[in-house]
């Protein structure tokens, strides 16, 4: 039987890489994507067609905390 080393040294958190970032579990953003991923397939995936629900979609992630703030113009 193996014994497992539990150490009380303290570990240090990373924040997650730009492009990571957490799931949205209570769906709280979901009409967004939703209205997103459509305005994706109505336009054969011509993202630039669907950008202000983009940006919809990333406003709403980052007022909810589910990802980092970011400059929407920039993104």
């Amino acid at each position: 039987m193996s014994s497992m080393n539990f150490s009380s040294a303290k570990q240090s958190v990373k924040p997650p890489q730009r492009g990571i970032f957490p799931l949205d579990h209570d769906a709280e953003c979901k009409p967004y994507m939703k209205e997103y991923v459509s305005c994706l397939k109505e336009h054969q995936d011509k993202h630039h067609l669907c950008r202000d629900l983009s940006k919809e979609y990333l406003q709403c992630r980052m007022d909810r905390q589910l990802m980092a703030r970011e400059d929407l113009d920039k993104v």
